[in-house]
């Protein structure tokens, strides 16, 4: 059953999916309407979940659990990863690659994403910075979301960075 987003328990698990690029109005539009029509029938074996969505940045797609009841098991979450799917196949974006870290560059501007496998040539170049901000994996429920974008110094990166 969906549940507006602010309305949500602040434990609630989240997963939060990121795009290469931002999505137009129109994107926007489709997503809320499939993710809107996906929440309000997500359930585990029967049960209703309380489910939500938000979109951050224009870019990131967050799916939120309250896990107070039933939880999510593991074919309800793979009903998630489906339609989620379903959307990069729609819209031709990549949101379900976990092989990717996406960043604010210091000088402001859009959100970037690059292959986590090249990320030290970009901390090379300079492009991230130990003040950039990256995209904390480690969020896993609506109160991290506060820290979704954190210091790439205080992230995994920081092993890349002189001491």
């Amino acid at each position: 059953m969906f549940i507006p987003f602010a309305q949500m328990p602040e434990n609630s698990r989240v997963w939060v999916y990121q795009a290469e690029r931002e999505f137009s109005d129109k994107e926007l539009q489709q997503i809320h309407q499939r993710l809107s029509q996906f929440c309000e029938g997500w359930n585990v074996h029967g049960n209703p979940l309380p489910t939500s969505y938000t979109i951050l940045d224009q870019q990131l797609i967050v799916l939120a659990v309250d896990e107070s009841g039933p939880g999510a098991s593991g074919c309800s979450i793979d009903s998630s990863v489906r339609t989620l799917k379903e959307l990069e196949s729609q819209l031709q974006v990549n949101l379900t690659d976990s092989g990717k870290v996406s960043f604010k560059p210091a000088e402001g501007g859009k959100i970037q994403v690059t292959k986590a496998l090249g990320i030290k040539s970009k901390i090379q170049a300079g492009e991230i910075q130990a003040e950039t901000l990256v995209i904390n994996p480690q969020v896993n429920s609506k109160m991290d979301l506060e820290k979704v974008w954190i210091s790439a110094e205080n992230s995994w990166l920081n092993k890349y960075f002189p001491n």
